[in-house]
């Protein structure tokens, strides 16, 4: 008498803790599919800390980045609700996969006296950002880079007087090493 032992797989259960995920999800470019994708945030309660849109290489497709706070019994169903819209194309939570993010900032400062304008372009030189334009008292700056390198130089340049910032969002792309491990492990 031959019993049979049978493996269980048991799935672990989602991590509780709050982080920041990153989602890029492929659509068609079609009329709407951003206002069906935010919606499904919406509807569920969760809030989209960075949206960025475009096209890609492909005819009529379109790349999304979302990053969203949440844990990952969360973002495991946001990503199960996207994958059920007609036009999406295929959606990752790249958040532990290896990836290079950046993003663009604009900031206009005040830079009204010689000595703020040399700090100011002290500062800028250090984080390799350029100016972009120049008035009597003001300069306007360009940055790029991960949100962290970002954030730095920002709370470098308040004590000058902040004016306006204009943020991009996040982008990112998984390393080219990271793919064969995509590969192996069909994350999707």
């Amino acid at each position: 008498m031959t019993e049979e032992i049978k493996a269980i797989k048991v799935r672990p259960l989602p991590k509780t803790e709050t982080r920041k995920h990153i989602i890029i999800v492929r659509v068609m470019h079609n009329f709407g599919v951003l206002t069906r994708i935010t919606s499904l945030f919406a509807g569920r309660g969760y809030n989209i800390e960075s949206l960025t849109v475009g096209k890609t290489h492909e005819p009529n497709v379109a790349r999304i980045t979302i990053v969203v706070e949440g844990n990952e019994r969360v973002v495991e169903q946001i990503i199960k609700q996207l994958r059920k819209l007609v036009e999406t194309l295929r959606v990752r939570d790249i958040t532990d996969v290896p990836h290079i993010e950046r993003e663009l900032v604009l900031i206009k400062v005040h830079a009204g006296e010689d000595k703020a304008r040399d700090e100011i372009m002290r500062l800028v030189s250090i984080f390799r950002a350029k100016v972009v334009d120049v008035s009597t008292d003001t300069y306007t700056i360009e940055i790029t880079g991960s949100s962290d390198k970002i954030e730095a130089f920002i709370n470098l340049l308040r004590p000058f007087g902040l004016k306006d910032i204009a943020r991009t969002g996040v982008l990112a792309l998984t390393r080219e090493s990271a793919k064969e491990g995509l590969q192996e492990h069909k994350i999707e």
